[in-house]
């Protein structure tokens, strides 16, 4: 608000009361001198004279409102505040002429009050939130964090509030991370354990051209590249200058600046938040800062998605029995390029969902589940005549397994001998 026409309304409010209280002493002074004095003798005249004093007050009253309007600038406003106007004068009467500053000005003082309010719980929100993200050394050098940076992460976290599946939370973190931020590229990648390889799960920028599918997705082996090695270690990294670092890996186009950020979930890393910018030392403090918020969020939202989906799994959960009509009957398990990827797409569900649902109903993960099946069948090859002929290693391609190795690995794990000495036993 304006101060000065406030004001200018104020002194406005208080002349109009004096004015009013002038009014009604000329009206009461009438009505005393018209019952105080023979009506015989009260003529035309004395009323006249009354009335004129009257419409001269009102005069001036109406000059007074032209006055404060155009003269302070705020006509337009002024006429709209007519009723709020009029409760104020009387009250202005009923409390006094004379009040204080104070009472002149309660709505400035209760606006000023509420900014103070807003930036308190602000900044409470902003200690809050450090409390149960940071460490207490983490917190004490962050504790100045500005308000621009706490709403910001406020934005992100009321974004991911009503979001309940993995791709639609990675997608919301790296649009927002191009839109807050304002950078140039911002890609997650989600570790796939199984294969020790970082995927790129959603990507904004050049790698998307404004859709939600990553274009050309590139896969980085565990402990290679700057977002390998920040996955391997679980510490991040910000390099200012790539061409100093022979480790950089190029994705659609070669950039200057990289910044690496681990996502958590108990400890263990799941993913890495990752951006790039064509300009060298791009990325300040609080872009580092904000990076740690986020990737921390990130990984509470997904913790969050974990549980509720572990929650309503049940032995009878239809995709976990279509899954287990394929390896049963369809024998899918033979594939050797089958994988958590490959298998979730073919049944239009998550690689996360479908981890979730063997290790709880199977109580193996994907790998040794799929892995059960494939020596069952490799044991039922080695002990049938129509395989005789058959090598072992044979056999095992024939059962699923890549390699001699993988295949020795995994049938001495189930059985407790090696498949050579399987076959001989009589």
């Amino acid at each position: 608000m304006n101060i000065k026409k406030y004001i200018g309304d104020k002194i406005a409010i208080k002349v109009s009361a004096i004015l009013i209280c002038g009014i009604v002493f000329l009206f009461m002074a009438m009505c005393y001198k018209m019952l105080s004095t023979d009506v015989f003798l009260f003529n035309t005249r004395h009323m006249f004279t009354m009335l004129i004093v009257l419409n001269i007050v009102l005069l001036i009253m109406v000059f007074t409102f032209f006055f404060s309007s155009i003269v302070l600038k705020n006509f337009s406003n002024f006429y709209f505040r007519i009723p709020l106007f009029f409760n104020q004068v009387f009250a202005v009467a009923y409390n006094g002429v004379f009040t204080t500053t104070k009472q002149l000005t309660p709505e400035f003082d209760k606006v000023k009050s509420k900014k103070d309010l807003i930036r308190s719980s602000i900044s409470n929100f902003g200690i809050h939130g450090q409390d149960q993200i940071f460490s207490e050394k983490e917190h004490i050098k962050h504790q100045n964090t500005s308000n621009e940076t706490i709403g910001i992460l406020s934005y992100f976290a009321s974004s991911l509030f009503e979001k309940n599946k993995l791709e639609e939370v990675l997608w919301d973190i790296v649009e927002n991370c191009i839109s807050q931020l304002e950078l140039e590229d911002c890609v997650i990648y989600m570790l796939d354990t199984q294969n020790k390889v970082l995927i790129q799960k959603a990507a904004f920028g050049h790698k998307n051209n404004g859709e939600r599918k990553v274009i050309s997705p590139i896969q980085i082996p565990l402990g290679e590249g700057i977002v390998g090695r920040v996955a391997q270690s679980g510490i991040f990294e910000y390099v200012s200058d790539v061409t100093n670092d022979p480790g950089y890996i190029i994705d659609d186009d070669h950039r200057m600046s990289e910044l690496s950020i681990p996502i958590f979930i108990d400890d263990e890393v799941v993913g890495v938040l990752d951006s790039e910018h064509s300009q060298k030392d791009f990325f300040s403090n609080n872009h580092v800062f904000l990076f740690h918020l986020i990737a921390r969020l990130t990984g509470k939202k997904l913790k969050q998605i974990h549980i509720k989906n572990e929650s309503h799994i049940t032995n009878d959960n239809v995709y976990f029995k279509e899954l287990d009509f394929l390896m049963k009957e369809a024998k899918i398990y033979r594939d050797q390029n089958l994988g958590l990827d490959s298998m979730a797409k073919k049944l239009n569900i998550s690689g996360n969902y479908l981890s979730q649902l063997v290790n709880k109903l199977s109580e193996h993960n994907f790998t040794d589940y799929v892995n059960r099946y494939r020596v069952e069948d490799a044991k039922s090859k080695l002990r049938n005549p129509n395989f005789i002929n058959y090598t072992i290693i044979a056999i095992a391609l024939e059962s699923g397994f890549n390699s001699k190795s993988t295949f020795y690995s995994a049938f001495k794990k189930l059985t407790g001998i090696s498949p050579k000495e399987y076959r001989k036993i009589p």
